[in-house]
């Protein structure tokens, strides 16, 4: 098959780290090329090579046969090369349309809405998709946004194309209607490169496959060579876990007692209505379900981040009245927030600090108005070590530290047992490992299991089904803020969770 992408040699330095380490990546035309790596391998790196977000210390570029130079973005898209972000660069105010055609110059000084509104239907049609081109961004789904997104790319014609971890918010259905879009795409001559952290992913929808480690291409292979062991191997250099063994005993004392609960969104609309749920001591209660459906809001609450307007808390036989973070603290709640570096860390401040941001004002760390420093630090270093927070020392920024090191920080903040020596009730872990490659998951995975065995309960909220299958000791799914079925892993088929999951099953309860 013709080649229409060819890096060859590529070198690109950051301060104190080469990302991209002498790096050969090739996609043929009528392919779909998976790209794996942990976190910092330099798959991103590389990629943003291509689309011209960064241009390269060293090496050579060559699209269909032709050796170039991307300065921009733009210059990358005339080229016939078009990226989807994990994280979508539309604008919710405007149309399908607007954002198809934004900054297009051909489309003329007048702009013929009824017929590039034909153009883009016809264009989604090819691939099932139903768009309406005329509708605002913000009312379509994360599915149908994906679809605006690839929309945007087609419609500029575009031969290569770039997907960032594209089934992030994606349903099980809807990840099918997306590869079967993918397949179609590549069959009409495109080449399609997939970044993704999910082995079973690449395996289904890839012809080959290149793994990155520590800047460098430690392999590419034809997917029907390999399996998830092997590609795993080759992420992180030694074997991995996927199924964890829990060998748990349950409790069946109730620790967090939830009834009729409703809360408003940030945007004043009511995003849980009526939510009941019951999570006993010891046990690991999974919520699933598309972003936006509530979960972020219902782990707020518990947090002490968002008020109730009606309905009841309970946790620990203690009726919540009036939540607030150093209330839920002292009660001895923890919160693994989504997005670390938004929501759970200083980045301006030390490792040191932000592990004690919770603690410091309570015994053994606090003396009154002073504040133990060197007790500080000699647990900072043991902690760090404990949780292998890789840093050269406690007391450089968080800033500086990769994602993987940022989430391992938090995890150790919240399970260190730092107030008062006391062991947390209730751990709220939200999305805890989203954007972490496999090692890292399996590290906070094991953590919480073991820590459930001494008596926690924790909420772990994800999207990931087989995830929250493995972890989870039982599971309610989330639809437009109600819980619509509770289930404990393996009753359930992953189809009918997805249809939940969209909304369009009836409830299950276990």
């Amino acid at each position: 098959m013709e080649e229409l992408v060819h890096l060859h040699g590529i070198v690109k330095r950051f301060p104190g780290v080469i990302a991209n380490d002498n790096v050969d990546f090739t996609l043929k035309r009528g392919e779909i090329h998976a790209l794996l790596g942990e976190n910092g391998a330099g798959k991103t790196t590389l990629m943003n090579i291509l689309y011209g977000l960064y241009k390269p210390d060293s090496g050579e570029i060559y699209i269909e046969g032709r050796r170039v130079e991307i300065r921009s973005p733009k210059e990358a898209i005339k080229l016939g090369i078009g990226m989807v972000h994990q994280n979508f660069k539309l604008i919710p105010q405007h149309t399908v349309l607007e954002n198809v055609i934004l900054g297009l110059k051909d489309v003329g000084f007048i702009i013929d809405s009824k017929k590039i509104g034909e153009e883009i239907k016809k264009l989604a049609e090819q691939y099932n998709w139903k768009i309406d081109p005329h509708v605002f961004v913000w009312q379509l789904s994360a599915g149908e946004k994906q679809q605006v997104e690839l929309l945007k790319i087609l419609y500029r014609k575009a031969k290569i194309l770039i997907l960032d971890e594209p089934t992030s918010v994606l349903t099980p259905q809807e990840c099918k209607y997306l590869f079967y879009a993918l397949r179609m795409m590549v069959k009409e001559g495109r080449g399609v490169i997939f970044i993704t952290h999910k082995l079973d992913e690449a395996l289904a929808i890839s012809d080959r496959v290149t793994v990155m480690r520590r800047g460098k291409v430690v392999a590419t292979k034809n997917t029907w060579e390999t399996d998830i062991k092997e590609l795993a191997s080759f992420m992180i250099g030694r074997p991995v876990l996927f199924n964890i063994e829990k060998n748990k005993t349950y409790s069946d004392e109730e620790l967090v007692i939830v009834r009729n609960l409703k809360v408003f969104n940030d945007a004043g609309v009511l995003s849980l209505k009526n939510v009941n749920l019951t999570i006993r001591k010891n046990e690991i209660f999974g919520i699933i379900g598309v972003t936006g459906n509530g979960q972020q809001e219902l782990a707020e609450v518990l947090a002490g981040l968002r008020r109730p307007v009606d309905g009841e808390i309970i946790i620990d036989g203690i009726k919540i009245v009036d939540p607030n973070p150093q209330k839920m603290i002292e009660l001895g709640v923890a919160y693994i927030p989504p997005e670390p570096m938004k929501y759970g860390v200083a980045p301006n401040l030390s490792v040191i600090d932000n592990l004690f941001l919770k603690a410091y004002r309570y015994r053994p760390y606090s003396k009154k108005i002073f504040i133990d420093i060197k007790k500080m630090e000699k647990k900072a270093e043991e902690i760090v070590e404990k949780f292998n927070i890789v840093c050269p020392s406690p007391s450089i920024k968080v800033r500086s530290l990769s994602g993987g090191n940022i989430q391992r920080l938090i995890l150790a903040r919240e399970l260190s047992e730092l107030i008062g020596g006391v062991r947390s009730k209730l751990i709220i872990a939200t999305y805890p490992t989203k954007g972490l490659d496999i090692a890292a998951a399996e590290f906070l995975n094991k953590s919480l299991i073991e820590y459930s065995k001494l008596g926690t309960s924790i909420l772990y909220i994800t999207e990931d089904i087989e995830e929250a299958m493995m972890v989870c000791d039982r599971i309610g799914v989330i639809h437009d803020g109600k819980i619509v079925g509770t289930f404990k892993p393996g009753e359930v088929s992953v189809e009918k969770i997805g249809l939940m999951m969209a909304g369009a099953d009836a409830s299950i309860s276990s």
